[in-house]
């Protein structure tokens, strides 16, 4: 008997990931509920955080490199006094600290993890190391040096403080680790600190608040959850929007050059569209757009 291959279903769906739920365990119920053939998200929540996990289904898999490329907010409290095994609440705690920082030293501190920043990757990480995952390794007992990498931090807000506890918000781009801020801030203070809660509250264009409840996504809600799915388009924001016209649309379609409306600086990256179906992402070529990812919607 052929295997069946799931439904061709396209856009995005944004769940609200409780804790204790793995990412890829999120992208595999949703694509069971919806009997989706293809589906994938944009961008790791750990398993004890919560919020935004955006899920690409069909087509609009193509799309995630540019949400994973766009900013992101967390909301997190960092512990003072303990650093972990894995910056986080669950691991190990291999140091500890009787000193705590108070509000005005807190705040003088987070001006070094502003801007363009270099930030070591926790130990526990899906980081590759010789072909395989940090936390894979680490799980073995394998101690392994991981190397800074840049990240830019758009801004770091300190919300609330207590003796043992600060409250943070910050807004990142790509490959942020807000486990390696609190384990760096809490030696930059000279306290020592690690992640207790952990909450993305938005993702580009996606927010938590508007994200379905993990326990909705079911085979029994499916006209539920398909009711919950926003384009793909919704996913562009950040990119310029060009009308195709409509023997650019057949060009775009097969892969080709295709006539546009609308102007952009020579070579810059956008999405071309027709009675408002997304056709393509590629680059403005003076009238015309070279498509890079063709949206093959059927």
């Amino acid at each position: 008997m052929a295997r069946k291959k799931g439904r061709e279903i396209h856009g995005w769906l944004i769940v609200d990931k409780p804790a204790g739920v793995g990412s890829t365990d999120v992208v595999g119920k949703v694509r069971w509920a919806l009997d989706a053939k293809k589906a994938g998200h944009a961008g790791t929540l750990d398993p004890d955080a919560t919020g935004v996990l955006a899920i690409a289904l069909g087509e609009a898999t193509k799309t995630v490199p540019i949400l994973t490329d766009a900013l992101k907010a967390y909301d997190f409290t960092v512990n003072w006094g303990a650093e972990t095994s894995t910056d986080d609440a669950s691991g190990e705690v291999r140091q500890t600290s009787d000193a705590r920082p108070d509000e005005a030293a807190i705040r003088a501190a987070l001006g070094a993890f502003t801007g363009e920043i270099m930030q070591v990757p926790p130990n526990v990480s899906a980081v590759r190391v010789d072909g395989a995952r940090a936390y894979d390794l680490a799980r073995e007992g394998e101690e392994v040096e991981l190397a800074a990498r840049p990240l830019w931090v758009e801004s770091l807000e300190l919300l609330g403080t207590t003796r043992d506890q600060a409250q943070l918000r910050m807004v990142c781009g790509k490959g942020g680790y807000v486990r390696a801020i609190a384990r760096d801030l809490g030696r930059a203070l000279g306290c020592l600190g690690h992640v207790d809660h952990l909450r993305r509250i938005w993702s580009g264009p996606f927010e938590a608040a508007d994200g379905i409840a993990w326990d909705r996504i079911d085979r029994a809600n499916q006209s539920e959850i398909e009711a919950a799915l926003l384009p793909i388009q919704s996913a562009l924001t950040d990119l310029p929007e060009m009308q195709a016209t409509e023997m650019g649309e057949v060009r775009i379609l097969n892969g080709n050059p295709g006539q546009v409306l609308g102007h952009a600086d020579f070579g810059t990256e956008v999405w071309v569209s027709r009675n408002g179906r997304a056709l393509c992402i590629g680059r403005y070529m003076g009238g015309e757009v070279q498509p890079s990812r063709v949206f093959n919607l059927g």
